[in-house]
């Protein structure tokens, strides 16, 4: 006799549009997808924002106790940090930073240019929030990839019909970029215990039998614990647009949460601890690189080729 895992459906708990913020001294025009500050609600993410930018940016600071998944759109995003990380991303790459113990980096548009991201914040277990520090660049040639008929799934993080993403996690988070064809069904499996959000970014779909529309995030809480699955039923609309969703589950950590600033912990003492190694200089000295745009002729010396 096979033991034949459980699949629970999920559903759709709630749907809510991206808040607009408009421009501000960083950037053109900021959204918030996922509003900071309901983290029971939202747990193991803290926000998700999406920023539109050419000058100046996102210029040097600090981070502790988070990861940031770094989703390029449209543009070329230039990056760079205190441990001698350079480089520059396309549309279509990740980069997935594990901020730990304390980081300081930058992320501008490349020549001032123009740069359209997302950019998740995701928590870190408490007994991980001091680990070493991380850069993981996730060129879009190197996202395992899965096919079947009006389908695509890019797996950036975890592993999805069978084939499994390049990041590396601290805490277990799937990370899926999916494009789907008009009158096109599919289900996602996912374990059970996580929680997912469904952020759609063109189209729209019915997801977890409820209608998700462009700009729109669709939440679908854990539906069980321990080792089960469950599956997330999506349905595109036909017509002749595809439709284009990123989805992110990961196990909620029920911890406590402590924001302050780029710093996320479990305590206000830890919080005001990490300003003060940040202030003393434990994170390091404040870079004093060059701007790629402006130091380099071509910027295909800055874009390495995928690995493995």
């Amino acid at each position: 006799m096979t033991n034949r895992m459980t699949l629970t459906e999920r559903r759709v708990d709630r749907v809510h549009a991206k808040q607009p913020l408009g421009p501000d001294e960083q950037v053109d025009d900021k959204a918030l997808v996922i509003v900071p500050g309901h983290f029971q609600r939202t747990d193991p993410f803290l926000a998700l924002a999406e920023d539109w930018f050419s000058s100046p940016g996102f210029e040097w600071h600090p981070h502790r106790g988070i990861e940031t998944v770094t989703m390029v759109l449209d543009g070329v995003l230039e990056h760079g940090d205190n441990l001698g990380h350079v480089g520059a991303l396309e549309p279509g790459d990740v980069q997935w930073m594990t901020a730990g113990r304390g980081i300081i980096h930058r992320e501008l548009a490349f020549r001032n240019e123009h740069a359209h991201i997302l950019q998740l914040w995701v928590n870190l277990p408490a007994a991980d929030k001091l680990v070493e520090t991380r850069y993981q660049d996730l060129r879009q040639a190197a996202h395992a990839v899965h096919t079947e008929p009006g389908v695509k799934v890019q797996v950036i993080s975890g592993t999805a019909a069978g084939v499994t993403g390049p990041a590396l996690n601290h805490h277990p988070i799937t990370g899926l970029m999916l494009t789907l064809d008009p009158g096109t069904t599919y289900a996602q499996l996912l374990p059970a215990d996580e929680r997912a959000f469904a952020f759609v970014l063109d189209g729209r779909a019915r997801i977890g039998h409820r209608p998700v529309e462009k700009d729109q995030v669709a939440w679908s809480d854990p539906v069980a614990r321990g080792g089960e699955g469950s599956v997330l039923p999506l349905r595109t609309p036909d017509g002749d647009r595809q439709t284009r969703i990123m989805l992110f589950s990961g196990r909620p950590l029920g911890e406590p949460v402590a924001a302050g600033g780029p710093f996320v912990m479990n305590s206000r003492e830890e919080i005001e601890q990490a300003f003060r190694d940040f202030r003393s200089g434990k994170f390091g000295q404040v870079p004093r690189a060059a701007r790629l745009g402006f130091t380099v002729a071509r910027l295909e010396d800055y874009i390495q080729p995928p690995t493995g």
